[in-house]
């Protein structure tokens, strides 16, 4: 099975390069069902979904709240497998739409590859939600209806990002999305779940964290700026333009750098957030390199992007429980 020839798709997660999944699957070859399913759950995109719960949770044991173990594990399984129904849904439906072609810029899609059919796909997705609603139910019942919202929203979210007349991901509102559910929504919703209360904290804490998200959004609908644009689509890089996807690209990889300070000078926090200054080189190449290259040429500037808000996150929630 193949897709119509459409100009290639940009997508949520950060692309690979155009070697490895890129060459298999324009070969043609089928590799190994673990193999293509592990590829369909765009397992770079899952660092986006642990760091905000990781967040979450460290801020909420800094400001006195005894860790709940189970609890966050069973939140980090439910932010997982979410975020991989929502990339099988782009997937199958990108597809059934004709915007995902063999030889895309991006890496492999496993319905335009031919590696599985929109109804195994979609049942795949489908699996993922109902694992997802068995984990929340318990969630539900430690943090009550706040939980539940957030959670019932979380998968509307998931089909509406590539779902509907007006999928999300078609327009210029892809950014605000992730910064929400990658961002405040995780953070606040984890903090409340180990703390059992809300935190006014978690707001720009979640800002932080998710501007770096919707960093790898934009970089990935900027490097299809110009196949995005000839489709007709709408998104806020297309809006943008290249220079102002490269200055938007630089402030959300950027302002993010002073949520470390405001913690410990404005907020009482220890000064070991500082740590999280340990990612600032790393952005500051990105935001270079973002400025010098293009197409296929941004592919590992999008896998560094999420690594650099993983390594943030992570320096960040060290500094917070130390």
């Amino acid at each position: 099975m193949t897709a119509k020839p459409q100009p290639p798709r940009s997508s949520l997660a950060p692309a690979g390069t155009a070697a490895g999944p890129v060459a298999a699957g324009r070969a043609g070859a089928a590799p190994r069902r673990g193999y293509r399913w592990w590829v369909a759950a765009r397992p770079r995109t899952l660092t986006m979904a642990v760091t905000p719960v990781v967040v979450g949770a460290s801020l909420a044991w800094a400001e006195g709240a005894e860790p709940a173990w189970f609890v966050l594990l069973l939140t980090l399984a439910c932010a997982m497998l979410i975020q991989v129904a929502t990339n099988f849904l782009n997937d199958v439906t990108d597809f059934e739409k004709g915007n995902d072609r063999a030889d895309r810029v991006g890496p492999v899609r496993i319905t335009a590859a031919g590696w599985a059919t929109p109804r195994e796909v979609r049942r795949a997705a489908k699996l993922c939600v109902g694992l997802a609603l068995a984990f929340g139910l318990v969630l539900v019942l430690v943090g009550g209806w706040p939980i539940l919202a957030i959670g019932l929203l979380s998968i509307a979210a998931a089909w509406a990002y590539s779902g509907g007349r007006r999928p999300v991901s078609y327009g210029m509102l892809g950014e605000l999305y992730v910064l929400a559910f990658f961002g405040v929504i995780a953070v606040a919703g984890t903090y409340y779940l180990q703390a059992g209360r809300w935190s006014a904290t978690s707001v720009p804490v979640g800002l932080g964290v998710g501007a770096m998200a919707a960093a790898v959004l934009l970089l990935n609908n900027y490097r299809d700026l110009a196949a995005d644009a000839a489709a007709g689509r709408r998104t806020l890089a297309a809006r943008l333009g290249p220079a102002g996807s490269r200055t938007l690209y630089a402030a959300l990889m950027l302002l993010p750098l002073t949520i470390p300070p405001w913690l410990a000078l404005a907020h009482g926090v220890s000064p070991a957030v500082w740590l999280a200054w340990l990612a600032a080189p790393l952005c500051l190449v990105l935001v270079a390199r973002s400025r010098h290259a293009a197409g296929t040429g941004l592919n590992p500037v999008l896998g560094q992007t999420a690594l650099a808000q993983f390594a943030f996150g992570l320096l960040l929630s060290a500094g917070l429980v130390l």
